[in-house]
């Protein structure tokens, strides 16, 4: 459990820095870590619920959506974690998924 936490922090931390438009300190990755775990349990769900005849209709493609709203969400709300735009936002989602993704795979 650790151990996927801290490649999620990982994840955060190599996107942000391969993105231009988006800056993170490490204890800012730490508490987006933290915060975008409660906010997948708690808020996604419902978001997602909320919106599902739109998902529907683009076969999924506006979850990219919800997840840079969320993004931005946790921009306004975490000191040091900073994203220049929804452009971004969604770039972010997506390269983090992706590291998160591989980095899961090499651990299990």
């Amino acid at each position: 459990m650790l151990i996927k936490f801290l490649s999620l922090v990982f994840s955060i931390l190599l996107s942000a820095y391969l993105l231009p438009g988006v800056t993170v300190s490490l204890w800012a990755a730490i508490w987006v870590a933290i915060l975008l775990g409660i906010i997948n349990i708690t808020l996604k769900p419902f978001l997602i619920f909320i919106t599902l005849p739109i998902n529907i209709l683009t076969l999924g493609l506006f979850t990219f959506i919800i997840n840079a709203f969320l993004i931005l969400l946790l921009s306004s709300i975490v000191k040091g974690f900073d994203v220049a735009g929804f452009g971004w936002a969604i770039l972010f989602g997506i390269l983090m998924s992706v590291v998160n993704y591989f980095l899961n795979k090499i651990i299990d």
